[in-house]
């Protein structure tokens, strides 16, 4: 098996699937102005953008879904003054990086440690919001020696724990029970997929009006902020330079079977979970906080999914991993 290796010219990743489905998201996307890739030891891309400090304390950081590289506080300045090399990585099928069809959340941490071992890091804290929660938490079980710091903002916790889905969105309580049952191939979901893709890659403010519409007033707030827009705006784009797919085999790996329990993950973890936040409810922060034993919890009153965008609060989270 050979080294991952770090890439000098972005290449376009590999299209997947048929021309007709190709077509019906319409152009492509003109090539990318920020990002980079390595290649991986099995040959896949994958890609990742860097932000902050580029001789500081790294830290990577897992974007949520829609999401991709891009997806961060929209202040650079802030990792820089706190000393943080934020390194945000595009998860299989997204943005830069290959697609991995059928890839389960117990994989990642493989891809991780592709990455880091081409950027030559020893060690690295690991940091996801939303569906990049999840990532965090496999990472903090399965490489728990290679990591200086865990964080995990507003993150996922397993859809079939008891008790976790109370005071959820219901629609997107729906789509996670449809996505984790199993009895469905992952092709059925493509029909409603490739209209969202083609929203996302050529008018991605439709996506951006749909996700104010379904927040509290608190992320309402920040979602209408210029600068917080702008960042959701090309990371929308970018989830979908390739297609759906990325966006749907996310979905499957965090809805399904993750390959591990929370309750074995032994590095050490800040949790960061909003009180008024109805994607992830309260209910799952508590059941991390609850059941890993290495957690301490942070729960923020009045707060949404979107907290990490005030800027008090992403430099706390960053900080946390900095002093780790």
């Amino acid at each position: 098996m050979t080294e991952s290796r770090l890439l000098t010219t972005i290449e376009q990743p590999q299209r997947q699937g048929c021309r007709r489905v190709i077509n019906l998201l319409g152009p492509a996307l003109p090539p990318p102005t920020i990002g980079h890739q390595v290649e991986l030891a099995d040959g896949r891309k994958l890609g990742y953008a860097e932000f902050g400090d580029p001789t500081g304390k790294p830290v990577f950081f897992f974007h949520g879904m829609p999401g991709s590289r891009l997806f961060r506080h929209p202040d650079d300045s802030i990792p820089t003054e706190l000393g943080v090399r934020l390194i945000i990585v595009d998860r299989p099928g997204i943005g830069l990086s290959d697609l991995k069809p059928k890839r389960k959340l117990i994989d990642w941490p493989d891809d991780v440690i592709g990455l880091a071992d081409a950027l030559q890091l020893d060690r690295f804290a690991v940091a996801g919001v939303s569906a990049g929660g999840p990532h965090t938490m496999a990472c903090a079980y399965k490489i728990p020696h290679r990591l200086s710091g865990v964080a995990l903002v507003s993150a996922a916790a397993p859809h079939r724990a008891p008790g976790v889905t109370e005071g959820m969105n219901p629609r997107i309580k729906s789509s996670f029970q449809t996505a984790g049952c199993g009895c469905l191939p992952w092709w059925s979901l493509l029909p409603a997929m490739i209209i969202y893709a083609r929203s996302g890659r050529h008018q991605p403010e439709k996506i951006w009006q749909r996700m104010i519409d379904a927040s509290p007033p608190v992320d309402q707030t920040l979602l209408r902020e210029p600068a917080v827009k702008a960042v959701f705006l090309e990371s929308l784009q970018e989830t979908y330079r390739q297609g759906p797919n990325g966006h749907i085999f996310d979905a499957l790996a965090i809805a399904r079977d993750w390959g591990f329990h929370v309750k074995d993950i032994t590095a050490p973890v800040q949790l960061w979970q909003g009180l008024a936040d109805p994607q992830v409810p309260p209910a799952m922060g508590r059941y991390l906080a609850e059941t890993i034993p290495t957690c301490h919890p942070h729960f923020i009153p009045d707060e949404g999914h979107l907290m990490m965008f005030k800027a008090d609060i992403w430099r706390d989270i960053l900080a946390g991993l900095v002093e780790g």
